[in-house]
């Protein structure tokens, strides 16, 4: 028998309706349980086949005993090297190399000297920066964000550059991102588990947290949505993920990866609602069974993406991205939260879906080939138009005037929405 193991922590209805489902799967040749950690010995493996990672982001030492676990044989989900050499803002460069379109991002050093660096450390940076350059270039309004960071903190929505400056000098020793704001019309979260399984929700990141899936029903473009699935495929491919989320702002049609570095993605039946829950359980087991069966003591079990694969092999990135079948999608609407979770097994035919969409309405693709991917030439902000006034609003920003937390009261708009790329 294989064991399967996850590694969390202060969620609970995940973890338990997970390890559920894997035993209710596994039948007598694999057994999911919670991991227990008593001592942890060099090259000494932890006896699991497949660890399912939702914590080491948090607590380092999980982080050291997920590689010790992975090198003895254990397919750790996600890895754990690649996961530590991650951050948001090389996420973004790749996407571009990809052709998906990403909000115009410029990368800002530390307010603060780092620890143990004087003046003469920075040797090769010049003073002052081209901050002038930098405002053209992302233009205002726009965010300012860690380019490693996560959980909603130190993100910053900013109206002008005193705004920034006055920001920017808070930060402290984080290396930050500005970003420019993307005004859009629609908005999606999409989970994607072993890099075919893809589920794409209506999404509100304006609302409370637990109501931010909870979102007026729409109809929703077929032929963006099977643009958004490609790309959700492309960029979970490349980087390796084998559990992720990715969040796009749709603008005229386009759709703008905002986020799409989220390793142990929200899960939380209270946030993500029962019908979205059910589908995370089913596929997440279904696909940690499948690492198991694939599993070998004692060699590399783990995923790594393609920028790897075709750096060691000397290939060049592809710049198109090529839509290609789904193995399994959904467009969905609104999940509305339930107090009490129940884990149901999908069927086999909700498991194997191919993409679902609503009838399509107005909202319409800003071309009718919207279903290839844009340029990156596409990807420029829209200068202001007589058209019909977009509200604004960032994934639960901090406003330039209170930043002691993200605003956590705003109100979804009914004539448009804005966005920034926000969060981690």
């Amino acid at each position: 028998m294989k064991k399967i193991g996850i590694l969390f922590g202060q969620e609970r209805s995940f973890p338990e309706a997970f390890v559920k489902r894997v035993n209710e799967l596994g039948g007598k040749d694999f057994q999911a349980e919670f991991v227990n950690i008593d001592k942890i010995f060099q090259a000494e493996p932890l006896g699991y086949a497949v660890i399912i990672d939702r914590i080491s982001q948090d607590v380092p030492f999980y982080r050291a005993l997920l590689k010790n676990a992975a090198i003895t044989g254990t397919a750790v989900i996600n890895n754990p090297f690649w996961w530590s050499a991650d951050e948001k803002f090389f996420n973004n460069a790749l996407a571009l190399k990809l052709g998906i379109p990403v909000p115009k991002t410029a990368l800002i050093p530390s307010h603060a000297r780092p620890d143990d660096t004087n003046e003469n450390s920075f040797s090769n940076l010049a003073f002052p920066f081209d901050w002038d350059n930098i405002f053209e270039y992302t233009g205002f309004p726009a965010y300012m964000k860690p380019f490693d960071g996560g959980g909603w903190k130190e993100v910053y929505k900013l109206n002008n550059k005193e705004e920034f400056f006055d920001k920017h000098s808070q930060t402290n020793q984080h290396v930050m991102m500005l970003q420019e704001e993307i005004e859009f019309d629609e908005y999606f979260r999409c989970y994607c588990i072993g890099g075919k399984y893809v589920r794409i929700m209506q999404y509100e990141p304006r609302n409370p947290a637990h109501l931010r899936y909870a979102v007026d029903e729409k109809a929703v473009n077929e032929k963006l949505i099977k643009t958004i699935h490609d790309y959700v495929i492309k960029l979970n491919e490349y980087l390796g993920y084998d559990f992720n989320t990715v969040e796009f702002a749709v603008r005229d049609g386009i759709p703008y990866a905002i986020d799409f570095c989220n390793p142990a993605p929200d899960a939380d039946i209270a946030s993500v609602g029962q019908e979205n829950f059910d589908w995370v359980v089913e596929h997440s087991a279904k696909y940690a069974i499948e690492r198991a069966k694939a599993q070998v003591d004692g060699q590399d079990n783990l995923t790594w993406g393609e920028y790897l694969r075709s750096a060691i092999a000397g290939k060049p990135l592809t710049g198109v991205v090529k839509p290609g079948k789904a193995v399994s999608a959904e467009a969905v609407g609104p999940a509305k939260p339930k107090k009490e979770s129940s884990a149901k097994p999908a069927t086999e035919s909700s498991i194997e879906s191919s993409v679902k969409t609503k009838p399509k309405s107005s909202v319409k693709s800003a071309t009718e080939n919207s279903a290839k991917p844009a340029t990156e030439s596409s990807a420029k902000p829209k200068k202001e138009s007589s058209a019909k006034p977009k509200t604004t609003s960032s994934a639960k920003p901090k406003t330039a005037a209170k930043s002691d937390e993200p605003a956590k009261k705003a109100k979804p708009a009914t004539t448009g929405k804005t966005a920034a790329a926000k969060k981690k």
